[in-house]
């Protein structure tokens, strides 16, 4: 650890307690705190790299670039400055069109496990592209290739542009996002029933982005770099990609301070990273009206969702779920996670609303979660019309099967019928735990204890946490005469039981079963 000499003065003012106070800032997820002290206390202490590499970190997602650049100043002066530094560097010197910065991030790049990105940066500042020692495997190809194909398209390339931005859309089905940029830039070149059609579709993000074509799209080095940053930070979502995601977004921001694909990337890796409130402040700076306000939205409540604060995250999908011009997708978002806090009955009606505003255009999937959510509210009878029509609607779909399929058996109506549509769902899904059970648990109810055990033990052992597939393999211990086991699988139930389903587990485990499942 760096070595902190504590002056006479007061504790609150030395360099010892900046660190330490940001170091429990920085434990506590309170990253602006974490910052400040870290600012201090590397004043201080000018030349230490142990406080500059978290003065760094902590820099960046609390939005402090001066003190980022100034700990990357230290850090690359005792030659132990992270790879990804020179992103920062690279956006600093485009900004200055500094071509001796910009050759020198990029030489250093090359070098380090991103130097795959080294071409696609320098084909925007027209630098010959370094030699890159690292092969980065087929995603960054995909990210060259739809950089090459802006490029073209930003550099009056049309015809080859557009021929390569097909050929993509061929070969992957084109992600939203390059179909964005793709379009603004051919909306500039003045080629607009081209750009339209790339953005047509039920895509929100794109129907709206088409009302908006061509506006604040220059196509120069911001653009490009701004675009390709944040496509690579919306992708890192593995644990431990936080810091390098932040750094993307950070730098594609920096080069483009209104494109708000970067700040949702950018609010999405903080929040992974525990900095909260820094991520629900980056989100409300994206405007209501961009083609991103949605996205925006939603990322907000899965944010408060995983922080743990549900009740908070309800209250904003009730709010964007409430307001004028609601779409169908915040509909949604505010019925799935009624239903997932035990307020069917509301999802039910909060899906009835989403189902008359898609009119004919209703996906399957409302139908199917509208049907849950008044069979689990108890309204089996409207329940039951809701479930065959998203049936109806996708026949080939395991889960609407499986659902329709397994209520059926459960309420005791149409088994043999339901039965066989369990058995298309486990044909079509024959590794999905909650499938195998459904048939396991039809056989059961039909008295075939021999069919029903080896799925219900099977899907144990894909899904050992789940409450009721536990349940339900207790049931058919209990009925083969195998009560230890029963009992085994009745308290494994137990442990992330609740309410009556906790209540239930209790009294099997204390007496037996004394009826059916429900």
């Amino acid at each position: 650890m760096a070595t902190l000499v504590a002056a006479p003065a007061s504790a609150a003012t030395t360099p010892l307690a900046a660190y330490v106070r940001a170091r429990a800032a920085d434990a506590d997820g309170a990253v602006t705190v974490a910052a400040q002290g870290y600012a201090e206390a590397l004043a201080a202490q000018p030349n230490d790299p142990v406080i500059a590499v978290r003065a760094l970190r902590q820099a960046l997602a609390s939005g402090d670039l001066p003190l980022a650049r100034r700990a990357g100043a230290v850090l690359r002066a005792a030659d132990v400055a992270p790879p990804d530094l020179d992103i920062l560097a690279f956006s600093d010197a485009v900004i200055a069109r500094d071509t001796a910065a910009q050759r020198t991030a990029l030489g250093r790049l090359a070098e380090s496990p991103l130097g795959f990105l080294g071409p696609s940066l320098a084909s925007w500042v027209d630098l010959p592209a370094p030699p890159v020692a690292v092969d980065g495997g087929p995603i960054p190809r995909r990210y060259a290739a739809e950089n090459a194909a802006l490029r073209l398209l930003a550099t009056g390339q049309t015809s080859e542009g557009i021929a390569a931005t097909r050929s993509l859309l061929t070969a992957t089905g084109g992600d939203a996002d390059f179909r964005l940029n793709a379009a603004q830039l051919l909306a500039r070149a003045g080629q607009r029933d081209t750009a339209r059609a790339l953005l047509a579709g039920d895509d929100p993000v794109l129907s709206r982005a088409a009302e908006t074509l061509g506006r604040g799209s220059k196509g120069d080095a911001r653009f490009g770099v701004s675009r390709l940053f944040a496509r690579m930070a919306g992708d890192l979502s593995a644990e431990g990609t936080e810091s390098l995601a932040i750094m993307l977004a950070r730098s594609a921001l920096l080069l483009d301070p209104d494109y708000a694909r970067a700040r949702i990337a950018l609010a999405d890796a903080l929040a992974r990273d525990d900095a909260i409130a820094e991520a629900k402040a980056t989100l409300a700076a994206v405007p209501a009206g961009d083609p991103f306000a949605g996205s925006a939205n939603a990322l907000g409540i899965v944010i408060l969702q995983r922080s743990g604060d549900v009740p908070g995250a309800l209250a904003l999908a009730r709010i964007q779920a409430e307001s004028p011009g609601a779409t169908t997708a915040t509909l949604r978002r505010y019925a799935d996670l009624q239903l997932e806090t035990g307020e069917a009955a509301a999802a039910a009606q909060t899906y009835s609303r989403a189902l008359a505003q898609a009119g004919q255009g209703a996906d399957w999937t409302l139908y199917l979660q509208r049907g849950a959510a008044l069979d689990q509210s108890g309204d089996w009878t409207g329940a039951l019309p809701m479930l065959r029509r998203a049936v109806e609607l996708a026949p080939q779909e395991p889960v609407a099967l499986n659902y329709l399929g397994y209520a059926q058996v459960d309420h005791g109506e149409n088994v043999v019928e339901a039965t066989r549509m369990l058995e298309r769902a486990h044909a079509l899904a024959p590794k999905d735990p909650a499938i195998a059970d459904s048939l396991g648990w039809a056989r059961y109810r039909a008295g075939n204890l021999t069919a029903a055990l080896p799925l219900i033990e099977g899907a144990v052992r894909q899904a050992p946490d789940d409450v009721e597939i536990n349940e339900h393999l207790g049931d058919v211990y209990w009925a083969t005469g195998r009560r230890v086991e029963a009992r085994y699988a009745w308290a494994a139930a137990s442990v992330a039981a609740d309410g009556a389903d906790a209540q239930r587990l209790a009294s099997k485990l204390a007496n037996g079963p004394a009826s059916s499942h429900r």
